[in-house]
């Protein structure tokens, strides 16, 4: 395994970690429902399973 010869700088170690970082989920409000969930995923919401703004299975709490 390579290992450096000198030290490296706080400087240079820094803007190697600039990009390590967390992003948050992407959210969207449903037209249907406004309810807010994450983008392309489909939600439950009063025990009905929706997807782009169109009802999916309808009671699908009780099937789960």
């Amino acid at each position: 395994m390579a290992h450096p010869k000198r030290r490296h700088s706080t400087t240079r170690r820094d803007k190697r970690r600039t990009h390590d970082k967390l992003t948050g989920k992407q959210l969207s409000v449903d037209p249907t429902t406004g309810e807010i969930h994450r983008s392309h995923h489909a939600h439950v919401y009063e025990g009905n399973l929706y997807y782009k703004g169109k009802l999916m299975i309808e009671d699908y709490a009780k099937t789960v």
